[in-house]
C-alpha cells in the first residue's frame, strides 16, 4: 500500500508498526480453500492489510459448508465456494485486491504470490506444492481442521528474517552506577525492573563520566538481577560519574526452515501448543497423514461414529509408527478423529484460522517468530465427560446448516444448542466474532431459544479493521443493531435482540432478576475489568455461567465462570503496578510516558474539570456543601480553582473576549510551564546539588532540566500555542484559527509577565513527603482559606455565566486535542532532555489506546466457544474447562484449569461463592415476611442465628428489637430512606451470625420480593 488509512488500521498500527504495514502492502497472497477455515483465513489476511488476495476453490457448496462458511447462504448451495465468498471477502477491505480464481490449483498459479496457505488440500498436495513453494522463496503454510483437532505448518524458506522479535517496545532503564571492572556491572535505578535478558544488545546515552559507553555500538549484556547485569571489559573506561539510559536495540535474525516432505517427518519440529497432551498432538501428527490415506483409499472421510473406520484408521496409524517410533500413541485420539472428522465446527476454525492468518502476517512483514513448523490442537474436551465408547454408525443424514456440528456432536446436542437463551454484552471486535459463532453453531435459533445483545456504542471508522459485521455505510449507526441484523442474514433462523444499554446499576430495570433467571448464560465481550467484574458478579447472585475473554495486540486470555465449580471472575481491582508517583509527574519526569500523562492531566483540569465545576457551582445550591465532603484538602484545591476562574468571569474581570485574549493566555501559559516553573525547580535545586551523602542530586532517575525560550519560528512552541488558544477559546465560547501567520502576529503584541524565583517555596521529592506535609499543615489555617473562599465564592453567584467543558477525543484530528497533548508533551520532553514522541506514539499512550488485530480476537473468540459446547453438554468436571493464555506474537499457549471455587466455614459447614440462603418473601402469595420472621427461619431452616444484617453500607439490624415487626422491604426503605425499585426483585443481605460472628466470608441471604 502506497498510503496506510491510519483511521482504518488505527488499533493493528499500535500492533505491527508503520514499516511492517509497509511492507505488507507489496505482499499478494493466496488462500486455497473456501470452506470454513479458509474463508476464516482470507477474512483475518484481507482485514490486515495486504496489497492482494486470490481466493482458490473448485468445489461447490454444500448443506455442511453452512455450519462454519459464514459468506455462504442457502441460496448458494451448488455453486463454486470461491466466487460465491468474493464480494463479500472484497467489502471487508476496500484496500486490499481481492479475486477468485474458481479452478484447480496448478503451479504457474502459485508462482505469482508471496505467500500461499492451503486448507482443505490433499496430503499430495501438500507435498507437490511445498516443494514447488520452498524451491521458489514463496512462503508456505498447510492449515487443516477436523472435527474438534486441528493442524498448522509454515515453511518459510532456506533463510528467513525475522526483524522484530516479538514486537514489544524496546527495554529500557535508568543506570545508577557502572562499576569499571571486567566485566562491568551495570546497576539500574529500583523503579522497575530493566526488563533485559541475557544476550540482549543495549545501546547507552546520556551517561556523564564513563562517555566512552555512549559512542560505542550496541554492547551484549548478561543479565545478574531485575537491576542488574554486566557488559564486557570496563576497565579501561573513564570513571562512571552519573546519569546515562540504557535501551535494548533490537536484532533481525534469520531463520532456516525445512521442506514439507522434510519436517513431515521430523517430530522435532512439532511446537508443544499444550504440555499437556505432547503424546495427543505427536500421535495427531500421524494421525492427520493417515487420514489423508484413509480418504485417498476409500474416496470419503471416515464415517461419523463409525467404529469400523476408526479401527481402520488406528491400523493405519500404528503402520506409520512403525517408522515414527513414539513411545506412546494415543489411539483414543485416533479413533475419536475418525468419528468426527467430517465435522466441520466454526470455533475450531476460528482458533486455527486467527493463528494461520497471523502467519501470514508475519510471512508478509517479517515481525514476530514464526511458527517452527507445526502444531497441532484438539479441544475434544468438549465431547460429553460420561461417553466411554463412540456409538456405532453414523448419525442420520438431515441435509441442514448445521450438519457439519451434528457429525461430531449429534441432533441432540444442536436441539439442545438451538434453545439456550444467551446474553451477550459487547458488539466490539470479540462480540462481532462471537455473534458470527453463534449464527453458524445455531446458538439460541430454535424454537425457544434467543440471544440478547446490547452494546451502547456507535459504529467508527476505527471499528471497521477488526469489528467485521460493520462496513463503511455503517458508520454513525448502533453496533448492536447492525450487527444483529448481520448474523440474521448468515442464519435467517437467528432468534435475536438487540439493545443499546450499558450493563450496570442504571440498567437493572430492564437486567432484572426475570430476565437473568430466564438465561442459560452470560458471554461479556467488553473493554474494561470494571465492566466485566460488574457483569460477573450480577451472573454470580443469579447462578448464571460466564464466558469471558479479552485481548491486548497479540496477546489472548479466556476465562469461563462455571457455578458452584470454578472461582468467579472477582472484583474489579485498581491496577497501581504502572501507577506514576505524583511527585514524579510534578517535577521529576524522566520518561515520555510521564510527559504524556502529565500532558493529559494538564487537558482535563483546564478544560474539563474546572469547567465542569463552575457549572455546577453557579447552577447547583448544594456544591459547595458536596465538595467540602471531600476533606478539606480536595475541596481548597477545586474551589481554589473555582474561585480563580470566576475572577476571570465576573463582570468587570478578566474573562476573554476576544480570539486575541486567547492567544495571550496561551502564550503566558507556554511561559509558566515550560519556563518559569522549570527555573524555580533549579532555583530549589541547582544543577550541581548534591544530596546529605555526597552523591548528585540530579542522577538515576532524576534528569536534570533547563528552561526554555519561546521561539515563534519553533514548530513545537507554535503548535502548543495555536492548540492551546482554541480550546481556552471553545471553553469560553469564543471562536480561533490554525492560521500560524495570524497568531504569530498575535504574539508580537502580547506581553509577557516577569518572573523571579522564590527561595519560600518548597518542592516535595516523593508523595510521602507531601502527604505528611498536608498533615502537618493546621487545621485552622485550611478552614479559615475555605471560609474565605466560601465567602468570595458567595459574592460571584450569577447564573448567566456558563462555560463549555470539553471531553477529551483523541481520533478527531480537528478538534485540537491530540495537538495539545502532543505539544505539551514533546515541550516538556524537551525540558527533561527525554526522546519526543510522534503523534501515533503519544496516542497510543495519551488515549490510553488497547491495540488490537484481528486475527487475536478471532481466536479468542473461537476459544470462548469451545468453553461454550462443554457449558451446553452440561460438563460438571473441573478438568474439562480450560482458562487459556496466549501470544500469537510468539506461537506461545497455556493451557490450564480454572481455579475452583475455594471453600469456607461458617458454623462448621461449608460454603462457596455460589452459595447463598434464598429466602421468598412472599411465599404462596402471603403477606411478606417481617424481620423477626426472616431471623426465625434462618434459625429453623439453617440452624444460624442471626446477629447483624446489612443491605450493602445500611444496617438494618443489631438487636433492635423494635425492627423485628417490620416487614424486610419497609425496613430497607425505611434505613435507606429511599423505595425500593419496583424492578427489583431479590434484595441481597449480608449477615452475621451468632453461631461464627467473626467469620470473613458468609453466603448472602437473597431475598425475593415476588
Amino acid at each position: 500500500m502506497s498510503e496506510i488509512d491510519e483511521r482504518f488500521y488505527s488499533r493493528q498500527l499500535y500492533v505491527l508498526g508503520h514499516d511492517a504495514m509497509y511492507r505488507m502492502g507489496t505482499a499478494s497472497v493466496l488462500i486455497a480453500g473456501m470452506r470454513g477455515l479458509g474463508v476464516e483465513i482470507a477474512k483475518n489476511v484481507i482485514l490486515s492489510g495486504v496489497k492482494s488476495v486470490t481466493i482458490q476453490d473448485e468445489g461447490r457448496t454444500t448443506w455442511a459448508d453452512l455450519s462454519s462458511q459464514f459468506f455462504l447462504k442457502e441460496s448458494h448451495l451448488g455453486q463454486n465456494r470461491a466466487t460465491c465468498s468474493l464480494q463479500q471477502l472484497s467489502d471487508l477491505n476496500p484496500r486490499v485486491q481481492v479475486s477468485a480464481h474458481p479452478g484447480p490449483l496448478h503451479d504457474d498459479l502459485l508462482l505469482q504470490f508471496q505467500v500461499v496457505v492451503l486448507t482443505n488440500s490433499s496430503l499430495d498436495d501438500q507435498k507437490r506444492f511445498g516443494e514447488l513453494c520452498h524451491s521458489q522463496g514463496i512462503k508456505f503454510i498447510v492449515a487443516d481442521t477436523k472435527g474438534l483437532c486441528g493442524q498448522l505448518f509454515c515453511d518459510f524458506g532456506e533463510e528467513f528474517e525475522v526483524l522484530d522479535r516479538n514486537g514489544e517496545k524496546p527495554a529500557s532503564a535508568m543506570i545508577q552506577r557502572i562499576s569499571k571492572e571486567n566485566p562491568g556491572l551495570v546497576l539500574c535505578t529500583d523503579d522497575r525492573s530493566h526488563g533485559f535478558s541475557d544476550g540482549f544488545k543495549v545501546s547507552f546515552s546520556e551517561v556523564r563520566g564513563m562517555t566512552e559507553l555512549n559512542s560505542i555500538g550496541p554492547v551484549e549484556i548478561k543479565v545478574h538481577g531485575p537491576y542488574s547485569f554486566s557488559i564486557g571489559d570496563a576497565s579501561a573506561f573513564s570513571e562512571y560519574e552519573c546519569g546515562g539510559i540504557v535501551t535494548e536495540v533490537k536484532q533481525p535474525f534469520k531463520i532456516n526452515f525445512k521442506p514439507f516432505c522434510e519436517a513431515l517427518l521430523d517430530h522435532q519440529l512439532l511446537i508443544n501448543s499444550d504440555y499437556g497432551k505432547i503424546s495427543r498432538h505427536h500421535t495427531l501428527h500421524l494421525a492427520f497423514q493417515a487420514l489423508h490415506s484413509f480418504v485417498k483409499k476409500e474416496q470419503r472421510l471416515p464415517l461419523p461414529q463409525s467404529q469400523t473406520d476408526a479401527d481402520v484408521l488406528l491400523d493405519m496409524v500404528r503402520e506409520l509408527n512403525t517408522v515414527a517410533q513414539l513411545e506412546k500413541l494415543d489411539e483414543a485420539a485416533v479413533r475419536i478423529l475418525s468419528c468426527t472428522a467430517q465435522g466441520d465446527l466454526a470455533p475450531v476454525n476460528a482458533f486455527i484460522g486467527g493463528i494461520a492468518a497471523q502467519e501470514v502476517i508475519k510471512a508478509c512483514s517479517g515481525k514476530f517468530t514464526p511458527l517452527q513448523q507445526w502444531l497441532y490442537f484438539d479441544a475434544l474436551e468438549c465431547l460429553p465427560e460420561e461417553r466411554d465408547q463412540l456409538a456405532e454408525g453414523p448419525p442420520p443424514a438431515k441435509r441442514t446448516r448445521y450438519d457439519g456440528q451434528i457429525a461430531v456432536f449429534g441432533s441432540a446436542f444442536q436441539e439442545k444448542l438451538e434453545r439456550q437463551k444467551y446474553f451477550l454484552v459487547g458488539a466490539g471486535a470479540i462480540g462481532c466474532e462471537l455473534l458470527k459463532n453463534f449464527a453458524l453453531i445455531g446458538l439460541g435459533a430454535g424454537e425457544g431459544g434467543h440471544i440478547t445483545l446490547t452494546d451502547m456504542d456507535f459504529i467508527e471508522k476505527s471499528n471497521l479493521n477488526r469489528q467485521f459485521l460493520f462496513r463503511s455505510q455503517d458508520i454513525g449507526k448502533p453496533k448492536s443493531d447492525v450487527a444483529a441484523k448481520a448474523v440474521r442474514e448468515m442464519n435467517p433462523q437467528m432468534n435475536i435482540t438487540a439493545h443499546q444499554n450499558r450493563v450496570d446499576p442504571d440498567s437493572e430495570g430492564v437486567y432484572d432478576y426475570s430476565f437473568f433467571k430466564g438465561l442459560d448464560g452470560v458471554a461479556a465481550a467488553l473493554d474494561t475489568v470494571e465492566a466485566r467484574a460488574y457483569l460477573d458478579v450480577r451472573c454470580v447472585q443469579h447462578q448464571k455461567p460466564m464466558l469471558e475473554g479479552g485481548t491486548l495486540g497479540n496477546k489472548g486470555h479466556t476465562l469461563v465462570v462455571v457455578p458452584h465449580l470454578t472461582d468467579s471472575y472477582g472484583p474489579a481491582r485498581p491496577d497501581t503496578s504502572n501507577a506514576i508517583p505524583l511527585c514524579t509527574l510534578k517535577n521529576f519526569p524522566y520518561r515520555i510516558e510521564h510527559t504524556l500523562q502529565w500532558a493529559r492531566d494538564q487537558f482535563e483540569g483546564q478544560f474539563k474539570q474546572t469547567p465542569e465545576n463552575v457549572n455546577l457551582f453557579l447552577s447547583d445550591a448544594e456544591f459547595v456543601k458536596r465538595t467540602l465532603g471531600h476533606g478539606d484538602a480536595e475541596a481548597l484545591e477545586v474551589l481554589g480553582e473555582v474561585w480563580s476562574c470566576l475572577e476571570d468571569l465576573k463582570a468587570g474581570g478578566e474573562r476573554p473576549t476576544s480570539w486575541e485574549d486567547c492567544v495571550s493566555w496561551a502564550r503566558c501559559t507556554w511561559e509558566t510551564h515550560y519556563n518559569n516553573h522549570i527555573r524555580q525547580l533549579l532555583h530549589c535545586f541547582p544543577p550541581e546539588q548534591e544530596t546529605a551523602t555526597g552523591l548528585p542530586f540530579w542522577s538515576g532517575s532524576k534528569r536534570c532540566p533547563h528552561p526554555l525560550t519561546f521561539d515563534p519560528s519553533s514548530t513545537t512552541h507554535m503548535e502548543y500555542v495555536v492548540a492551546a488558544a482554541n480550546l481556552y477559546g471553545q471553553i469560553y465560547g469564543i471562536k480561533g484559527t490554525r492560521d500560524f501567520a495570524s497568531i504569530r502576529r498575535i504574539l508580537e503584541t502580547v506581553s509577557v509577565p516577569p518572573f523571579t524565583p522564590k527561595s519560600s517555596v518548597k518542592i516535595h521529592l516523593t508523595d510521602k513527603e507531601m502527604e505528611e506535609d498536608k498533615e502537618r499543615d493546621s487545621d485552622d489555617a485550611e478552614k479559615a482559606r475555605l471560609e474565605e473562599f466560601k465567602g468570595k465564592l458567595a459574592s460571584l453567584k450569577n447564573s448567566a455565566m456558563q462555560m463549555y467543558p470539553i471531553d477529551f477525543e483523541k481520533d478527531d484530528d480537528s478538534n485540537f486535542h491530540m495537538d495539545y497533548i502532543v505539544a505539551a508533551s514533546n515541550l516538556r520532553a524537551e525540558n527533561y532532555n527525554i526522546a519526543a514522541a510522534d503523534r501515533h506514539q503519544s496516542k497510543l499512550i495519551a488515549g490510553r489506546i488497547i491495540p488490537a488485530i484481528a486475527t487475536t480476537t478471532a481466536a479468542v473468540a473461537g476459544l470462548m466457544c469451545l468453553e461454550l459446547y462443554k457449558l451446553v453438554q452440561g460438563h460438571h468436571k473441573l478438568s474439562s474447562y480450560r482458562t487459556s493464555y496466549f501470544l500469537l506474537a510468539l506461537q506461545h499457549f497455556v493451557w490450564c484449569q480454572p481455579r475452583r471455587a475455594q471453600p469456607f466455614e461458617v458454623a462448621g459447614k461449608k460454603y462457596t461463592l455460589w452459595d447463598h440462603f434464598l429466602v421468598e418473601g412472599r411465599r404462596g402469595g402471603q403477606q411478606e415476611m417481617t424481620l423477626g420472621d426472616l431471623l426465625q427461619h434462618m434459625k429453623e431452616n439453617y440452624s444460624l442465628n442471626i446477629c447483624s444484617l446489612f443491605y450493602g453500607p445500611a444496617m438494618l439490624y443489631n438487636g433492635q428489637k423494635d425492627r423485628l415487626k417490620l416487614s424486610v422491604s419497609n425496613l430497607v426503605k425505611m434505613v435507606t430512606k429511599t423505595d425500593i425499585p419496583p424492578h427489583k426483585k431479590m434484595l441481597e443481605l449480608n449477615p452475621s451470625f451468632v453461631e461464627d460472628e467473626d467469620c470473613e466470608s458468609i453466603p448472602p441471604i437473597r431475598y425475593l420480593l415476588l
